[in-house]
Formats: structure tokens, sequence, C-alpha cells
């Protein structure tokens, strides 16, 4: 079977890897690379010779190369990069990270030119300078020089201390350890010791310690359950998948150690649910996209071990990519005080000067004849009055406030602290209180005037139920009896007749229950089939339960209503599908699957059911699905008007559609799916074409409308926010 998570191709034997566009390890002859190779597999994808032919030119776009276990193949010349004259270093960079801004060398001149940058800084250290010239000093130069060293050593302490900080946290990241293949076993490794190329095991609840591919896992199919809390503060479970091939024949410590596949994929970026690479290995290429790939700062959950090899580490993982590099915050204050300074710097040069030109005249008209005043030094006037300019500058040096910034660190540090022991933010159903991570940036809390908020998840408890739909043009959820007429008092619904219900779903529509049990309304089994099908939830059975875990909460709620309604998701695998149909276990083939994204706001998966039928089925945003409708669609108005009542009731709303392709059809679209899915330059571009040919003149089904409530306090939070005349802007998805 084909899908895009695992696509496969055949070389042929003009197409195997060379020197150039494939290097391999210098250890290994073509001979050797010839016997490695098995016979093709039955049931494996082929692309002709015009198809390889055809990728030739992107693969050698593809620059990022990785060998498993072969650490001479780094050492070739093409992946060497000029540091400076002729010296050379590694493209690949090591796994150590670096997140401090100083170093026992460089913490001196990098810190005193950070506090140079401060005007007044700046101004003493001239004045220091200005001091030690005998001809126009006026105070001894150690009056400058002591104050200006305090306020320059505070501050470097402060900074000594922050960065100290960073030091531990990284001293403390780089030496966690893990399991690396070394000498054909597994080892423990620390992490700044670990290269690209290597094979890592990962254990439950560890962090991933680089960008790796998933070869293998414990848990059936290879999947692998991961958080992201860290890389994009969701806490909800997504899953990984491994590559069927890698799956089934890496599983063994001996079989990792002689892994020796080839990987070509993007540079190194900064894009964290982007990825397109394809994997080299016993002859046969295999697609590779970002649900195969375990990114640097995700926690491994629910998954006994797996395995994966490095593909980008250390400052070239992803999320240092995001990180940036470490720079030098000002606040509006300091922005003001440095205004303020150079304000004062004018009226101060202006104050000198006019006393200088004063004192030239003075010179000219009394001086010269003052016998009495005679000091032994033949200078003319005008460069008296010079020099006297730079004596005013260095008397008036009080007009310049050094100690204000002094001033200013000292009540950062208070106010930080102040706001640590803040009992009013102190939140005491999880022992959490406040924290001012910085001692910098803490009075900007104080000039906010705008607030851009996202919705779920922040405002709302990201905890989604299914509420209402609308099938065939029909509206349900609201209280009813069996009959179909309104309750004045909501009756939960008996599930019992429901083996797999799950016990915690309310629901209040009698009708739609007498409606399903009855089997009269095709249209609504394919509503519930359509939710039991189509969705990427993994399902895992534990004391006889099912447990869903949806990498995201609308499919975790939308499975779990049909699971409850009679149409219950059991199991898959990476090509099958299992459902149970009001009571009757059927297994269909996955043919494809066809990814939601932000900008298809939809997803399709395409199935072969018991009769051989192909069929499309078919969940999505409004906005799209019915710009892909059949013309002829009966029940769009209907459905449009019910779509526009969930929306002013703030609930959730998606729209399910199908559509019938026939085999000639389908196998003239999947070639070029195929095609699409091993590409390694635009492949998303060229994916989202191949979507769009079959994603058309879709039949609508219905809609459904899920809640997710408000967390406690929104409401008064951004009353109180608005009294403080803080406009707020909420990003939403496409409703009012």
């Amino acid at each position: 079977m084909i899908s895009e998570r695992d696509s496969e191709t055949t070389f042929d034997e003009d197409s195997q890897p060379n020197d150039e566009v494939m290097p391999y390890s210098d250890d290994e002859t073509e001979d050797e690379l010839d016997s490695q190779q098995p016979a093709v597999e039955p049931g494996q994808n082929q692309i002709s010779r015009d198809t390889e032919e055809s990728q030739e030119p992107l693969k050698k776009d593809c620059s990022w190369q990785v060998k498993a276990n072969d650490e001479r193949f780094y050492e070739q010349p093409q992946f060497k990069r000029t540091i400076f004259l002729c010296f050379k270093k590694s493209k690949y960079s090591g796994n150590a990270i670096r997140t401090y801004k100083y170093n026992p060398i460089t913490f001196l001149p990098l810190n005193l030119f950070e506090q140079f940058k401060r005007a007044a800084n700046f101004y003493f250290l001239v004045l220091l300078i200005l001091q030690s010239i005998p001809q126009i000093t006026t105070l001894s130069w150690y009056t400058t020089l002591v104050p200006l060293l305090l306020v320059l050593g505070i501050t470097a302490v402060k900074d000594l201390v922050d960065d100290i900080a960073r030091h531990r946290m990284d001293n403390e990241v780089n030496n966690r350890t893990c399991e690396v293949i070394r000498d054909g076993r597994f080892k423990a490794t620390k992490w700044k010791d670990i290269k690209v190329g290597d094979i890592i095991r990962l254990k439950k609840n560890t962090f991933v310690p680089a960008d790796i591919l998933l070869l293998s896992s414990s848990e059936p199919n290879s999947l692998c359950y991961v958080e992201t809390a860290e890389l994009d503060g969701e806490t909800n479970l997504k899953f990984k998948m491994a590559l069927e091939v890698t799956h089934r024949y890496l599983q063994e410590e001996s079989a990792m150690a002689d892994f020796n596949g080839l990987i070509e994929c993007e540079e190194p970026n900064n894009r964290l649910d982007k990825f397109a690479g394809t994997l080299f290995w016993r002859n046969m290429c295999y697609s590779l996209d970002a649900d195969k790939i375990l990114l640097r700062g995700c926690k491994i959950r629910n998954t006994d071990f797996c395995h994966g090899v490095v593909i980008f580490a250390g400052a070239d993982t992803k999320i240092m990519k995001n990180s940036g590099k470490t720079r030098f915050k000002r606040t509006k204050i300091d922005s003001l005080m440095n205004y303020m300074v150079y304000t004062i710097f004018v009226v101060l040069i202006l104050l000198s000067a006019g006393l200088a030109i004063g004192h030239t005249y003075w010179e000219q008209q009394i001086g010269n004849s003052s016998w009495y005043l005679y000091d032994g030094q033949d200078f003319s006037p005008p460069y008296r009055g010079f020099l006297n300019f730079w004596g005013y500058i260095i008397v008036l040096n009080t007009m310049v406030p050094i100690s204000l910034y002094v001033s200013v660190e000292v009540i950062r540090l208070g106010q930080s602290y102040f706001i640590n022991w803040d009992l009013q933010m102190y939140y005491p159903e999880k022992d959490t209180a406040a924290k001012a991570r910085t001692t910098t940036l803490n009075e900007q809390l104080g000039q906010i005037h705008y607030i851009f908020s996202d919705k779920t998840g922040t405002l709302t408890q990201n905890i989604m139920t299914f509420k209402k739909c609308c099938i065939n043009g029909q509206r349900y959820g609201d209280w009813r009896d069996g009959a179909g007429q309104l309750q004045s008092h909501p009756e939960k619904v008996d599930f019992s007749w429901n083996k797999y219900a799950d016990g915690k779903f309310l629901f209040y529509d009698h009708y739609l229950i007498e409606q399903i049990k009855s089997g009269k309304e095709p249209e609504i089994q394919k509503f519930f089939f359509l939710l039991a099908i189509c969705h990427t939830v993994m399902v895992d059975t534990s004391d006889g339960q099912l447990n869903y875990q949806a990498a995201s909460p609308d499919e975790g709620a939308l499975v779990t209503a049909a699971r409850n309604l009679g149409y219950v998701f059991l199991s898959r695998t990476q090509n099958t599908i299992t459902i149970s149909e009001m009571g009757i276990e059927r297994t269909y083939d996955v043919l494809a699957i066809l990814d939601f994204n932000s900008d298809r706001k939809r997803m399709s998966v395409i199935v072969r059911e018991s009769g051989g039928n192909i069929r499309l089925y078919c969940k999505g945003a409004d906005t799209v699905i019915y710009e892909r409708l059949h013309p002829r669609n009966l029940k769009r108005e209907a459905t449009e008007e019910a779509l526009d009542i969930f929306a002013n009731e703030t609930l959730r709303t998606l729209c399910l559609c199908y559509r019938d392709i026939s085999h000639d059809e389908f196998e003239a679209w999947n070639k070029k799916f195929v095609e699409a899915s091993v590409a390694t330059t635009n492949r998303d571009e060229a994916l989202d074409k191949v979507y769009e040919e079959i994603e058309k003149n879709l039949i609508l089904l219905g809609a459904t409308a899920i809640e997710d409530k408000l967390q406690d306090g929104v409401p008064e939070t951004i009353s109180r926010l608005s009294e403080a005349d803080i406009k707020i802007w909420v990003l939403t998805g496409d409703k009012k």
C-alpha cells in the first residue's frame, strides 16, 4: 500500500549511488554495496526509470547528507568549510550547546564594551582620559576613576552572576547521558559527545538530545509518543511513526550497529513543523517527513524505548536555530536615560563653551595686562580659552548623573524580589508563585499597551467536547426525546447498549441515537464512519479499555464521540485501520493520508472498502470545503445555516464530506502522489498540488460542533486589563 508516510522507490542498476550524488564510506567497495542489496519485497512501491531520472536533479539540491555509523564519511573535503584563511572545520556541529554570553577570556572586553554603550559611562571614560592630561586637569584623576570602577564593577558582578547561571545550565544539559552505538554496542555517552550519524537509544521520560530520525520503538508499528512543551508549549502528547522498513529490520542491537543508511535532506533551519528528506538503504529510497523526526527538546512519553539516527546536532538543531544569539536587551527606561544624558551633554558643552569664550575675552582684556596673574606660561588667550574649555568639562562633571544607572539597577533588583513575593500573583492550586527571570526588563511590565493572545488553550481550557452536529441538513444535539420532541429538562442518553462506551461522554439528543440504531439513514452512518476513520489518532488498550492518543484535542473529541455513538476506532497499522460499526468489526486498507496543515485547513484519507470500492473522506474548515464541493449539493444551504448557528453559540465547527474514486483515476493520481512524496525539494508544494487534484467534487455530509470552555477568571482578567487601558487582540480561527 502507498501512503505519504512510507513512500518507497527502487533503484535500477544505472541509478545506484555514486561518489558525486550519494557518497559512501571509504571502507565499502561497490561490490560490497551490491552484495548488501536484497531482492525487492512484494508490495513495495516501485517507480519507473523516467521518474527516477526526473528526481536526480532534486537529489543534488539536497546538500545535507548523513551516513549512519560512519565517522570517516564526514571527513570528506566537501563537508568542510573555511573558518579563517586556510583553516577548515566540519560543517556538522557537535552536540554541545552554548547559551552563555561570556567565557573567562571574553568577559572583561565584552562586558566593558556593553557597559560603555551607556552614554554616562562613556562620558566618564572620556573625562578620565582628560584628567590625565596635566595642561587641562582641574581635579585629580582618581576622583573619577573610583566611582567609575564602582559603577562598572557592580554591573559586571550582576552580569557575571547571570552568566554563571547560564554556564551551569549548559553544563547540566551537555553532561546528560544517553545510550549510543559505540564499537557495535550501546554505551552510555554524554550528550556533548554525540555526533551526526550516531545511532542512539532513548528511554521513557527522557529528553531527546538532538534532532533524530526515528528508526524503531517498543510500541506496535514503532510509534513513539512525545511531549513538545519545550518547543511549542503544548502539553498534549504527539506521536511519531517510523518507516515500516526500519521498524521491521532495526529492532536488535546488532542490526542497529550494521545499519548504514544514507539520508539526504534539507539544510538545518528553524521550521519546527517542516522536514523533507529521503533515506537510501538497501537499494531503495524512502520518503521522510516531520512525522518521522524527533526534535531536540521533546520528551519521550508512554514509550519504553526508541532508536534513532542523529541528523542535526547542537547548534544545527531546530530548537537552537530558533533561539538566536543572546542579545543585550534595553528597556525604554534605558533609552530614556541615555536621551537625558545626551541632553545634559549638550547643555554641558554649551555651558563650557560659553565659559571658555568668556575666559578668552577676559584674558585679552584683563589677564594679559595684570602682571600679578602671570603663571609663567606664554600661551595666547585663544589657546588658554581652549584649555579651559576642557577644564570646565571636568569641573562641571557633577551635572552628569553617573550614579543614576546604579540606582536603577538596585531598583530593578528590588522590584524583581517584590514580584517574586507578591501574594496576589501566587496560585495556590499548583503552589506556583510569580518568578522574575531577569532583572533587566521588569519595568517594561508597566508599559504594556497591547496584548496579543491565542484563544485555544490560552483563554480556553483546551478540553474539547462534542456537543452538536448537522447531518444531511438536519441539526442534532438539542434536548430531545426518542420521537424528536424538544424537552424542557435534559435527560442523559444511556449508552449501556454500546460495550465500547467510555462512560464519560454526555449527550442529550435521544432522537439521534434512535436514528443511528435504526440504520435507516445512510447519511448518518457515513457521517459517523467518517469520524471514526478520517483522523491520525492512535489507540492503545490497557485493562480492556481503549485509550486514544490524539495530536489535537479536536480529533480526540470527534473520535471519542463516534466511539460512544457506535462507530468505534479499534486499531491501525501502517496501511490498515479497524473499526467496529454498530458491533461489526471491519478492516479497511488505507491507501493514502492527505495530511492537515494550517494552509490546507483540512485532512483526507483514501480507503479501500470491503467491496473493493475506493472512497475519499475529508473533514476541514467550511471555507475550504465549500470551495471543493460538487455543484449539486442539495443540503449546502441548510448546512451553512447550521454552521452560523453553531458559530453564534461559540462552538468550533468542521465540515465533513466524501467522494467515490474509480480505480483508474486512483492509479493515475497515486503515481503522481508517490513522485511528489519522494521529492527532495519543494515537496510540500508538490504534495499540495497533487492533493488538489483529488479533493474536488466532494459530496457534503454535514458539520460537527465542538465546545471548548473558557478557563476560570478569563472575563474578570480581560475586564481588569481593559481598566488599565490595555488593548487586547485575540487571534482566532476563521470564525468571528
